[in-house]
Formats: C-alpha cells, structure tokens, sequence
C-alpha cells in the first residue's frame, strides 16, 4: 500500500452493520422484558393487615417500581445508541461504496 493511502474493508463494515443489527434484535428483546416480564403486582411481597402495616412490603414494592424504571430506560439509552451508530455505520459503507464506484468509473475513462 501506498504512503497516505487507506483502503476500506466494506465486507468488515457490511459484518459490523449484520452484528449491530443482531444486537439491537437481541436489545428488543430485553426493552420488552424489562417493561412486560418484570411487573410486580401489590401485595405480592406481603400485605398489609388489619392493625398492622407491613412498610418493609411497601418500600421493597416502591424499590422495585424504581429499578424496573431504571432498567427499562438503560435498555432504551443502549437501544438507541446502538441504533444511531448502526445507521452511521450504514451511511459510511454506503459513502464508501458510492466513492469506490466513482473511483472505478474513472479509471474506465467514464465521468
């Protein structure tokens, strides 16, 4: 290779678009899990009875709404990121593919 020059592996990027779009299918998953396969209804730590409060039920139930909360909103955060890089990774290869076209027409004398 040349001093200065750089080639592009577009067969590398068309397997790191496959793998980004393996993780954002395998990242569906978990966003659905984590809002639909982790409810905890009331009560299902132990209740309250008649002239006694059971708190501790409370707080863990209360604890647990925050935390299903905050794990479905990292899922989204990673979802969203690994989304955003997958469609720039897209429009790089696309770019390159479009140069590396423009390249060869020219070298066959065409404009």
């Amino acid at each position: 290779m040349a001093s200065g020059r750089y080639r592009v592996d577009l067969s590398a990027l068309d397997e790191v678009v496959k793998k980004l779009n393996g993780v954002i299918s395998d990242l569906g998953d978990a966003k659905s899990d984590s809002k639909y396969k982790t409810y905890l209804p009331p009560g299902a730590l132990g209740e309250s009875v008649a002239g006694a409060t059971f708190v501790e039920a409370e707080k863990l139930h209360v604890a647990h709404a925050e935390m299903k909360t905050h794990l479905e909103d990292i899922v989204e955060h990673i979802h969203d990121l690994m989304d955003d890089f997958g469609t720039k990774t897209k429009k790089t290869h696309g770019a390159y593919q479009d140069q590396e076209a423009d390249v060869t027409k020219s070298m066959q004398g065409g404009e």
